[in-house]
C-alpha cells in the first residue's frame, strides 16, 4: 500500500522528500504528494514526518 498525505496537516517542511529512498514524493501547493508509481511501501516518510501528515493506506 502507498503511502497517504493528509493535506490539511501538511506543513510543508519537505522532511519526507529527503528521506524517500525512492523520490516518490513531490511538493504541490506547497504540500506533500506521492507519486503512486515510485512509491516502494517502505514507510519511512510516515516516522519522518513530524506532525503525521503521513500514513500507509
Amino acid at each position: 500500500m502507498p503511502a497517504k498525505v493528509d493535506a490539511e496537516k501538511c506543513t510543508g517542511c519537505e522532511s519526507c522528500i529527503d528521506s524517500c529512498p525512492s523520490e516518490a514524493i513531490v511538493m504541490k501547493d506547497s504540500k506533500a504528494v506521492i507519486v503512486v508509481d515510485n512509491c516502494v511501501d517502505c514507510g519511512v516518510c510516515v516516522d519522518d514526518c513530524p506532525v503525521e501528515a503521513i500514513s500507509m493506506e
